[in-house]
């Protein structure tokens, strides 16, 4: 009797899908990605361009699941109102749990960024890359970073890699400043 009872306990917890059974796959938007960077190539003013730019992070920002999904959300709201390290600890665990998804990586390389962390930021940011080659985003937040750290002509390289996938980018003023300096040397 008391195994009957406990035989649609165990049939559910078996059943459902756990965090230990690890992250599915990340959604592969390389298609859609593509089509937007050429969109952008081609868009013929900066509303254009920053429209397309915001359509490419909604596929950034689209997790491998719903438990992803909230460990994102959550980090971005924590840094939204400046809790860094209510958002490290969100986008660690999203880490932890979906190692091969850029944005995770990404968004946490920005908190180290606000807090002025800027060389704990660059692994993240190479991790990113790595991941996800034209995340725009981080190419851009990598130049940023490079330019904070006085690294100029670093900057200016992934600031043009940015550029060539959105000539958009509001970094892009930044350029000229780069290139002067790298002129200087």
């Amino acid at each position: 009797m008391k195994h009957a009872l406990l035989a649609p306990v165990f049939a559910c917890l078996f059943a459902a899908p756990t965090i230990a059974d690890g992250c599915p796959s990340v959604p592969d938007h390389a298609t859609a990605l593509s089509d937007l960077i050429a969109q952008a190539r081609a868009a013929q003013s900066e509303a254009e361009g920053r429209a397309l730019s915001d359509r490419m992070w909604q596929l950034w920002t689209d997790a491998p699941d719903a438990h992803a999904q909230g460990l994102l959300d959550k980090g971005m709201e924590r840094r939204e109102v400046f809790d860094f390290a209510g958002a490290l600890e969100s986008f660690d665990a999203l880490v932890a749990y979906c190692p091969d998804y850029a944005e995770g990586y990404n968004q946490r390389a920005f908190v180290h960024f606000l807090r002025e962390a800027y060389e704990t930021a660059l692994p993240d940011l190479a991790r990113t890359l790595d991941l996800s080659p034209r995340h725009v985003g981080a190419l851009s937040g990598q130049a940023l970073t490079f330019h904070a750290l006085g690294r100029d002509a670093q900057a200016a390289l992934s600031l043009r890699a940015a550029l060539e996938l959105n000539p958009w980018l509001s970094e892009r003023h930044l350029l000229t400043h780069l290139e002067r300096l790298e002129d200087a040397l």
